[in-house]
């Protein structure tokens, strides 16, 4: 971005240090002078200026100098144009504001028997001097004036004629099947969803991007109409990216634009447009929307005590420190209002700085404006040792036994669309949307790491990657806006073939198994007691929507659920173009963090024979392995080493019951088993799993 400093100076008469001096102070409050260009004697210098996206309010002449007045403390010059009086309207000028959601603020104001010619110097507004040392194109006084407009104050404007003009203003979404010639001479498909400034026939402009090509100025303009107004910023994103543009306008109206400058602005273009003669036509009309004010000029004030202050930065600026009256005195420099004490200030925030919100953004503006260099330099201090996150040595075991089994890392987007989130989250109606949305695509806080795993593996098997094994450990959000709520998650996912493990292990396509194999190596490097997987019936609507209804099952941890796992469901893969078949899972880790690390301790393996004792064991459908599973670990039996299910039989003949083989190994470590220990294990483990509802197959 270009500033002239000689265009600086027209706003701060009392300002004496060197363009040199200048450039250093503003960089060292985070308004970066990249480059400095003398232009000559009598004309200053040229700054090539780097500004941080979220300080849109400096990118313009008036918001550097705002800067500086801060800095120096000196009087800004304010923005203020004489108008001649009005002469009276049969009517007013019709405006009407339909999509209240995207256009906050619209002010027009009629101009009559308007000369356009080329630009000149006029008092207190030289276009063409500052245009010939910024090198800025000339074009006709009319769009001059609104470059002018937007080179000083920052604020888009627009320049119709108004005689191409039927009824008046409609500020609405585009209609289907609407087409608009812009002026770049594209003629665009308009999308219903599109904003747009339009007459009672047709669309003149997109609104906050450009305007049309049906409704611009030409040398036989004779009457115009300026508007100058405030769109939201996501509406004016969406429009630009749907159509590939991008103007200095949707660059202003994305970041935010000052909801009190457009009245200011409109008056500096009719000023420029009224010295080729004119006169203007009626009031300003200017339609405003409570609820976009009330968001942006009209935020609530801020609290903030002298003490927080103190307690963020210290006492140590030299030469007197911290004090009430240095902090008023920058915060009312940079255009904030303080009311109370310095116990209990509230602070009104300016309408043209939108990122200011919280007592720490105006602390931080109290060290910035005043100098970080004024800070005196002090190595910190640390009462304590360094300590480690309280969940940092469970991630490490995560992310090893993932790795372990031949898993990838990958760190996904925090964000995801509104479809996604409704998809997979856990609990649907606790979605976190965002304020300011980058995209439809990244709407909302992920609720879930289901949809980036998907990104993912997507795109590996797009490029030609067959075997893909990848696991993303982060944080998922729940709640409200006013309230989030962070949780740690894991999720995994798997295709292709696995890897392959000696000339006895060869590559075989990735299947369910794999999957709860590796779930199962997981929860045994935690100190569980139950552990347990099960399968909904698909008419139940339990299981995840993201999942096959048969081929998935549910992880439970101490009676929790703490995660879903199986093959991705053939409707979300073909919606995603993934032709290979996919199995994934997502685990809520923390069900798995409240229980304590298993530690590996050491023991002597038993020199004496073990043995191994199976039951044929018959069981209603409705008794599951972890039942029997249970049963067996509820045991006070310390040679009870090992038990598995060996084999599940069913046939027509059992009905409703199905035939389990259990296996079950003893082994002591000081001695041979005698048959009468053998009996009495036996007769326990029959009665045990009796209690379960099994019983002995004749």
């Amino acid at each position: 971005m270009k500033i002239l400093t000689k265009w600086l100076r027209a706003y701060l008469p009392g300002l004496t240090v060197t363009d040199a001096q200048l450039a250093e102070d503003l960089t060292l409050r985070g308004i970066a002078v990249e480059g400095i260009y003398d232009l000559g004697t009598g004309n200053g210098s040229l700054y090539e200026m780097d500004i941080t996206t979220n300080r849109v309010d400096a990118m313009n002449h008036y918001g550097v100098a705002r800067e500086a007045a801060a800095i120096y403390g000196l009087p800004l010059s304010e923005l203020h144009f004489a108008l001649p009086d009005a002469k009276p309207a049969a009517q007013p000028f019709s405006v009407q504001i339909e999509a209240q959601d995207a256009c906050g603020r619209f002010t027009a104001r009629v101009l009559r028997n308007i000369t356009i010619g080329e630009s000149r110097d006029l008092p207190g507004t030289p276009v063409v001097t500052y245009f010939n040392l910024l090198e800025q194109k000339k074009i006709s006084d009319a769009v001059d004036a609104t470059n002018f407009a937007w080179l000083a104050m920052g604020q888009p404007t627009h320049a119709f004629d108004l005689d191409k003009i039927q009824g008046g203003i409609i500020v609405r979404r585009a209609r289907k099947g609407e087409q608009l010639k812009t002026l770049d001479g594209m003629v665009r498909n308009l999308d219903p969803e599109d904003l747009v400034v339009a007459d009672h026939v047709k669309p003149l402009g997109l609104a906050g991007v450009m305007g049309g090509w049906d409704s611009m100025i030409t040398p036989n303009t004779k009457n115009v109409l300026v508007e100058a107004a405030w769109f939201d910023p996501v509406a004016v994103r969406r429009t630009a990216r749907r159509h590939g543009l991008h103007t200095d306008a949707s660059h202003r109206f994305e970041r935010g634009a000052d909801f009190n400058a457009a009245p200011v602005a409109s008056a500096l273009v009719s000023s420029i447009l009224l010295e080729n003669g004119g006169h203007i036509e009626g009031d300003l009309v200017d339609i405003r929307i409570p609820a976009a004010e009330a968001r942006t000029a009209h935020r609530p004030a801020v609290a903030l005590a002298l003490s927080e202050v103190q307690r963020i930065l210290g006492t140590t600026i030299d030469p007197e420190g911290i004090t009430a009256s240095t902090v008023e005195g920058v915060l009312t420099a940079i255009g904030c209002g303080l009311t109370g004490t310095e116990s209990a200030w509230q602070v009104t925030l300016p309408s043209w700085r939108l990122d200011l919100e919280r007592e720490i953004d105006l602390i931080e503006e109290v060290a910035r404006v005043y100098g970080y260099n004024r800070f005196a330099n002090t190595l910190p201090t640390f009462g304590e040792g360094v300590q480690a996150l309280p969940w940092a040595e469970s991630d490490a075991i995560v992310r090893s036994t993932m790795r372990a089994a031949g898993f990838h890392e990958t760190i996904g987007s925090t964000f995801c669309s509104a479809s996604d989130a409704t998809l997979t989250a856990p609990q649907p109606g606790l979605v976190v949307p965002l304020g300011n949305p980058l995209s439809e695509e990244a709407g909302v806080m992920r609720p879930s790491l289901v949809p980036g795993m998907l990104t993912q593996i997507a795109g590996n098997l797009n490029r030609d990657v067959s075997d893909v094994r990848l696991f993303e450990l982060g944080t998922v959000f729940s709640g409200t806006t006013d309230k989030v709520e962070e949780r740690p998650s894991l999720a995994f996912g798997a295709a292709g073939l696995t890897p392959e493990q000696g000339p006895l292990h060869a590559a075989r396509p990735i299947e369910f198994y794999d999957l709860k194999g590796i779930v199962e190596q997981l929860a045994a490097r935690f100190e569980t007691h139950s552990v347990y997987f099960d399968r909904f019936p698909a008419e139940s609507g339990l299981t995840p929507v993201w999942l096959h209804p048969y081929r998935s099952a549910r992880l439970a941890v101490e009676g929790e659920t703490a995660g879903w796992f199986g093959q991705l469901h053939p409707r979300e893969a073909a919606a995603r173009k993934i032709k290979d078949t996919v199995f994934l899972g997502e685990i809520y880790i923390d069900r798995l963090y409240k229980l304590s690390l298993r530690k590996p301790a050491a023991r002597d393996i038993s020199r004496f024979q073990p043995v191994r004792r199976d039951f044929s064991l018959i069981l209603d459908e409705s008794i599951s392995w972890e039942s029997i599973d249970q049963a067996i670990a509820g045991l006070s039996i310390a040679e009870l080493v090992d038990w598995h299910a060996r084999e599940v039989f069913r046939d027509k003949k059992l009905g409703r019951d199905y035939s389990l083989l259990l296996g079950v190994t003893f082994q002591a470590p000081d001695r041979t088993l005698r048959e009468e220990d053998l009996q009495d294990f036996q007769t326990r483990v029959v009665e045990a799993v009796g209690k379960a509802g099994a019983r002995l197959r004749a």
